[in-house]
């Protein structure tokens, strides 16, 4: 199926819950989701669900929505679809297609892997812009043919506060797809995202966007900030 069939059949078809996710911090729920005889699985994350956070506002399934977007506005093949879905059995909520992944590999399995490298730099870059505070090794999945990213729920925060396992490529000069997509996401429309994030994180989207395409180069870690720059636990 191509993206925007599944994204058809995620915002219309009916919602069936199978179960919840048992590893799931913020009570995830595995579903299938069905139009015209087609059934696609997918990750039903609710803001009813959510357990509160101090840094973030409540809705973080909309941030994973807009992760999905912003990515696809890059031109960036990261994230699998997603959608919003307001009627769900549990209220507001996001739909992702679920990957299946079965060989348990994740980033630090995957990152000796020179041919995965243009793909992980892509992943580097979106989280730099996106402000990921938690990208876990285990946030990246291997469906058996390729990678996908998923949890995006703390990210585009307007405070700067990067936290990643994702420093492999730091000071690696960016690749002429990613410096394509960071001029266009330097100029990404107020609508694309914002349904879905504050006017000033729309805002800083656009400023980390152009800083890193001024500086050419992905960052290093900043082991002096006030935030430690790696996620715990790190898988």
């Amino acid at each position: 199926m191509r993206p925007e069939e599944i994204c058809n059949v995620l915002t219309h078809g009916e919602i069936e819950v199978v179960g919840r996710i048992a590893a799931s911090s913020n009570q995830a729920l595995f579903v299938e989701v069905t139009l015209d005889g087609v059934t696609v699985p997918a990750c039903h994350k609710t803001e009813l669900g959510e357990r509160p956070l101090w840094d973030f506002p409540e809705g973080l399934w909309k941030r994973e929505v807009a992760a999905y977007r912003v990515a696809q506005y890059m031109g960036l093949d990261l994230v699998p679809e997603t959608v919003i879905r307001r009627d769900g059995p549990f209220g507001p909520g996001s739909l992702q297609r679920w990957i299946e992944s079965d060989t348990g590999d994740h980033y630090f399995t995957l990152r000796e892997n020179e041919a995965l490298g243009p793909w992980f730099q892509e992943l580097a870059a979106f989280d730099v812009v996106a402000n990921n505070t938690d990208r876990k090794s285990g946030h990246i999945i291997w469906d058996g043919e390729r990678c996908w990213a998923i949890d995006q729920g703390l990210c585009f925060g307007a405070d700067e506060k990067l936290r990643t396992v994702i420093w492999d490529f730091a000071g690696e000069q960016l690749s002429s797809t990613v410096v394509t997509s960071l001029r266009k996401l330097g100029k990404i429309p107020d609508q694309t995202v914002d349904e879905l994030l504050d006017i000033d994180e729309i805002a800083a989207i656009r400023l980390r966007s152009r800083e890193l395409l001024a500086h050419g180069n992905l960052p290093f870690p900043d082991e002096e900030g006030d935030w430690p720059p790696y996620p715990w636990p790190l898988i």
